[in-house]
């Protein structure tokens, strides 16, 4: 039973779980969600709006996360408290919300009012939000100096999710989106369930943590890659239900290589651990300056709320991630615009999830290097990634053939970067005490951008322009304008972004380097 009570054993377990969630599919069902349901397009995007809240609204998450993964319950993992508390919560809301909304598509419930549908719509998408804090937190816990990496890797693993999830969908039930609905509602609550006792926080620090993080990277770069050029070979091949299903096996087969890694950690531990003189290996809980000590102990949310830093970090978020959501819950109506053919529109929601995951991964990894390596604070890099997404709006808006693929690469690879760096910084800011609760507020930011963006701009304007009384428009005109106001929003934030940089630079210097490098030592 020891071999499976470690940190690695931990991380392996949440990367599964993150994998199974299948994040920002939403453009999979969207269609057969509006026709199902008589929805024109402003209904469909307020429907969404509820599924950016729920997803993104993980205060509830983080105050349990708070109160039931304490750490000195960490040798009980089968205890009253702990993460898998935390997952259980979220199982629940995920079945009931996509089993529900399946049964509404599929007529075995009456079509619903759009109140109903959208409170559907929230508590099955809430429940990624249980998931992600139950271990993304644990995960910053059990590797308190790479929490950059971490974070990258969990955030990662969720943005990749909806790729994986489809290519199971493609090779099973391709052409029912109504099926893909029943996938969602089964197998998160599947994988959870079953792997939720082995989320636990772990304190000893006894081996090279970064070098087996990498190769958790690695992997899932690996499996990025893969998917990557099995969506282009689906462009160019029809692949026969033999193809799918083998290269279908290949993908669970990189899913399963984590394991290894975990392994070979874990005797790299033990090693390590009988190696070390008597007492060292263990953590150091003496942290003499003062500074240090209220590092440790964080601000509560009512405090962080108080402070100008918080609401820098929350304007930053609205202009960057509610800017991204709702170029994602168009995605669809965009392609149609534009004549794509359906092939075409679902591999422009599968390769979001791959440009979304490398943000997240590459975001993680960088601004670790950077701030080890450079003293760089976390801040500068996500103000360039906000510049660089308010140009991939502006990519986009030209309407020049095949601009949308080339937009859609560097706002996900942009978008994603957000949802690592966001937390990463909320940790350093505000402490690791509080973290779930505080990042999960500051996630608000995401359904309130999303609301502004997606209803009031891009549903409002594609409404306007859609010509002949029909609920469709055609042609580039549909949503140029919304993304050259994306792009401007994209730009606050990266103002808003510098002015946080220039308030927390000391700060970093004196805090979080030296938190960095007496850990080190």
């Amino acid at each position: 039973m020891e071999r499976l009570n470690s940190k690695w054993i931990a991380t392996v377990a949440s990367i599964w779980i993150q994998c199974s969630c299948g994040a920002y599919t939403f453009g999979i069902y969207s269609s057969v969600l509006k026709s199902s349901q008589g929805y024109d397009q402003s209904t469909l995007d307020t429907v969404a709006v509820f599924k950016d809240i729920g997803s993104n609204a993980g205060v509830l998450a983080g105050v349990l996360y708070s109160a039931v993964a304490v750490s000195n319950n960490r040798n009980n993992c089968w205890g009253l408290g702990g993460p898998w508390v935390v997952h259980l919560a979220g199982a629940i809301q995920n079945f009931l919300g996509y089993i529900l909304m399946w049964a509404c598509v599929v007529g075995l419930i009456q079509p619903p009012p759009v109140a109903v549908m959208c409170l559907l719509m929230l508590l099955g998408a809430h429940s990624m939000t249980f998931f992600t804090t139950a271990n993304m937190v644990s995960g910053v816990q059990n590797f308190p100096h790479s929490g950059g990496t971490i974070v990258g890797i969990m955030k990662g693993f969720l943005g990749i999710s909806g790729a994986i999830v489809i290519q199971m969908y493609d090779t099973f039930w391709e052409g029912k989106p109504s099926t893909f609905l029943l996938i969602l509602a089964l197998l998160p609550t599947f994988v959870s369930l079953v792997l939720m006792f082995f989320v636990r926080i772990h304190r000893a620090n006894t081996g090279d943590d970064k070098k087996h993080l990498n190769g958790f990277s690695t992997i899932a770069l690996i499996i990025a890659g893969y998917l990557m050029i099995i969506i282009i070979l689906e462009n160019i091949f029809i692949l026969t239900l033999w193809a799918r299903i083998f290269t279908f096996t290949l993908l669970l087969l990189l899913l399963a290589s984590p394991l290894g890694i975990a392994i070979k950690a874990q005797k790299d531990d033990s090693r390590a651990y009988h190696e070390l003189p008597s007492g060292e290996g263990q953590v150091d809980a003496t942290l003499d300056d003062k500074i240090m000590v209220e590092y440790e102990e964080g601000m509560n949310l009512l405090q962080a709320m108080s402070t100008l830093n918080f609401w820098l970090l929350f304007i930053a978020m609205v202009c960057g991630m509610g800017s991204g959501v709702a170029v994602i819950n168009n995605l669809s109506q965009i392609g149609q615009s534009l004549n794509y053919t359906p092939m075409e529109t679902k591999n422009l929601v599968s390769l979001w999830s791959l440009w979304n995951f490398l943000g997240r991964i590459g975001a993680g990894y960088l601004s670790d290097y950077l701030l080890h390596t450079r003293g760089w604070a976390r801040p500068l890099l996500m103000a360039i990634t906000l510049a660089i997404m308010s140009v991939g709006h502006i990519v986009v808006a030209s309407g020049i053939p095949g601009t949308l693929y080339v937009g859609s690469i560097l706002v996900g690879i942009c978008y994603g970067s957000q949802w690592s760096l966001m937390p990463t910084i909320t940790s350093e800011i505000f402490g690791v005490r509080h973290m779930g609760t505080i990042f999960n507020t500051i996630g608000i930011a995401s359904p309130v951008g999303s609301y502004i963006f997606s209803v009031r701009v891009f549903g409002y304007i594609y409404d306007k322009e859609a010509s002949g009384g029909y609920d469709t428009c055609s042609g580039t005109h549909c949503f140029m304008l919304s993304f050259l106001i994306m792009a401007s929003v994209a730009f606050l934030g990266f103002l808003v972004a510098i002015l946080l940089l220039f308030r927390t630079m000391r700060f970093y210097q004196l805090v979080v380097l030296k938190r960095l490098n007496r850990s080190l030592r």
